[in-house]
């Protein structure tokens, strides 16, 4: 199978909101009020955090599947720990993104402690957000200047 492209473009309607499409979506990000905004949406690293819960979640299920055994509910807790002083501006003492992230799942299931211990070690092996976040993933960055002419 050939490389899949995902994609998403928006643009933004204050400081802090964005509208972003992807496929038929729109997706509203938004800081809370006590960070400027208008708390309309998940701010981005809610997304992100949201993104390992979904990313797990179909992973689980497909290794689930292929290891034999169903998953009749799969509860997903994660949560993320970061420091505001560096995006604020305040301090370059510590870096912008997570310090630490937690994933807790709680499963449904029949299966035994050693089918689920493999299973987990397949779900994060296999789990492409769990990837990108644990690994250094090349990151490009271009700005263009949009010009108006009257």
């Amino acid at each position: 199978m050939s490389d899949l492209l995902f994609t998403v473009a928006g643009e933004n309607t204050s400081a802090t909101h964005f509208i972003g499409n992807t496929r038929q979506f729109s997706l509203i990000v938004d800081e809370p009020e006590g960070l400027g905004g208008t708390d309309e949406g998940p701010n981005p690293v809610e997304y992100i955090l949201a993104g390992l819960a979904g990313c797990t979640n179909v992973i689980g299920h497909i290794v689930a599947k292929e290891l034999g055994f169903t998953i009749k509910k799969l509860k997903i807790e994660v949560s993320g720990e970061l420091n505001p002083q560096r995006f604020l501006g305040v301090s370059q003492e510590e870096r912008a993104g997570f310090k630490s992230i937690s994933l807790n799942l709680i499963p449904e299931t029949d299966a035994s402690v050693k089918t689920l211990t493999k299973w987990l070690q397949i779900v994060e092996d296999r789990c492409p957000v769990s990837d990108t976040i644990q690994n250094k993933t090349p990151l490009k960055i271009s700005l263009q200047k949009e010009y108006s002419f009257q």
